[in-house]
């Protein structure tokens, strides 16, 4: 097992963690609906309460947070782990929105894309032109699950489009250091995609069985789930794997180049942080941590 400090524990399901300029990490509770900061001493201070279920969280152009809402989940409790399950009773559909750090306050942006209510919007990332992209996860009933995809969206709320269509509930996105290549992990399958970007907001959709016509790059196997993902400065395509408990290390190329393993089996999200991205900071969701570590390579600047 890796060496891992603690940054901070009892935490509601921690995911998103971004790393501020100041040294601190703003990150999601979704199951208390919070957005919490944790300063450099431990301490923690609440951003906002958007309420729902805040998940994937950004650093905007305009230093304001974006947030994927996945409109909440239910939990279950059990042997010391929380754990999502299925859809919350109140549930009242996903959204986009964008929250001011320095106030809390709380805008909704996006609920819709072309009159289509979005449903568990979960992931996000930044491009260099200024707008995001951002997967929709779907949600869980008893005897159905949504079918959904990948949407990008302007920062100021003008606009938002479906780009990929359809896909296995989505979950992690990212992009690659050149910005030419957008990363795309689906939960259940276990599989991470590649699509070649055109535009922003524009991927070229090759023709095939799955996938909505991305090309595969790698697939895990035994009992496995992916979560979440970040990229490196060499490129590698970093997954937050649920299950065994750890983040995979995809090499561009589709070989696993490493697997590092964490103590909790829902390791959800990975970050980069200090002034050289050196320190990976990883959120331990079930178990309610967010932990840090030295990691072997930097991680890849983000764009804001």
């Amino acid at each position: 097992m890796q060496q891992f400090q603690d940054v901070a524990d009892g935490l509601r399901f921690p995911e998103g963690p971004v790393a501020m300029p100041d040294g601190s990490i703003i990150l999601v509770e979704i199951a208390a609906g919070r957005v919490t900061r944790i300063l450099p001493d431990g301490s923690r201070q609440t951003v906002a309460e958007p309420g729902g279920g805040p998940n994937g969280l950004a650093l905007g152009p305009d230093g304001m947070l974006y947030l994927c809402n996945n409109g909440g989940f239910g939990w279950l409790e059990t042997g010391g782990l929380l754990i999502p399950h299925g859809t919350a009773a109140d549930y009242a559909g996903g959204s986009i929105q964008r929250i001011d750090p320095a106030t809390g306050s709380v805008e909704t942006l996006y609920t819709h894309v072309d009159g289509e209510p979005l449903k568990g919007p979960n992931d996000i990332v930044f491009d260099d032109a200024g707008g995001f992209w951002f997967t929709d996860h779907g949600k869980t009933r008893p005897r159905a699950r949504d079918v959904v995809g990948v949407f990008y969206a302007r920062a100021d709320g003008s606009g938002i489009s479906e780009a990929i269509f359809p896909m296995e509930n989505p979950n992690g996105i990212g992009l690659s250091p050149d910005g030419r290549t957008l990363y795309v992990a689906e939960t259940y399958t276990a599989k991470l995609w590649a699509f070649d970007i055109e535009s922003p907001g524009r991927v070229a959709l090759q023709p095939g069985l799955a996938g909505g016509g991305g090309r595969f790059l790698y697939g895990a196997g035994g009992y496995t789930y992916f979560d979440s993902l970040g990229v490196d400065s060499a490129g590698n395509i970093c997954v937050a794997t649920i299950g065994q408990g750890g983040i995979s290390v995809v090499a561009p190329d589709g070989a696993l180049a490493d697997f590092v393993a964490t103590p909790d089996p829902f390791t959800t999200n990975i970050c980069w942080g200090g002034a050289d991205l050196r320190t990976a900071y990883i959120t331990l969701s079930a178990t309610g941590r967010l932990v840090s570590m030295a990691w072997p390579r930097p991680g890849h600047r983000l764009n804001f």
